[in-house]
């Protein structure tokens, strides 16, 4: 990483690009959506991330709301039936969504080992 590179728009860079936050030249994935167990590179084990379902909620959000919009003007401009929706707006709906998917799931899991985060613990006041 260099000096003046944040560490969040590295997280970016390389969580778009599938590439590992350590050494930023092995994979992240070993399918479309599938984590590798281990960088092939520098052996940075990924049983650390789990991005849950963040991936899914984002691309859904930033792929959803144009497709609702785009279908409710149309049915409200042309009263469309249900297969004109079903060749427009399906496809509008899921087309983003899938392409969305892992290049956030890649940005989640870098963000995570970049910013070391990890599962929240409990502490007793006496501790």
């Amino acid at each position: 990483m260099s000096e003046t590179e944040s560490p969040y728009r590295l997280a970016f860079k390389l969580g778009v690009s599938g590439r590992c936050p350590r050494c930023q030249s092995g994979h992240i994935f070993s399918g479309w959506l599938k984590m590798a167990p281990k960088c092939e590179v520098c052996g940075l084990d990924f049983s650390f991330a789990d991005p849950a379902d963040g991936p899914a909620f984002f691309a859904q959000l930033i792929g959803a709301i144009p497709a609702v919009i785009f279908a409710l003007w149309l049915q409200v401009k042309f009263a469309a039936p249900l297969w004109v929706h079903l060749f427009t707006t399906l496809p509008l709906l899921l087309l983003p969504t899938l392409l969305l998917l892992r290049p956030i799931k890649g940005w989640l899991v870098c963000s995570q080992y970049l910013h070391r985060a990890e599962e929240g613990k409990l502490h007793k006041a006496d501790e």
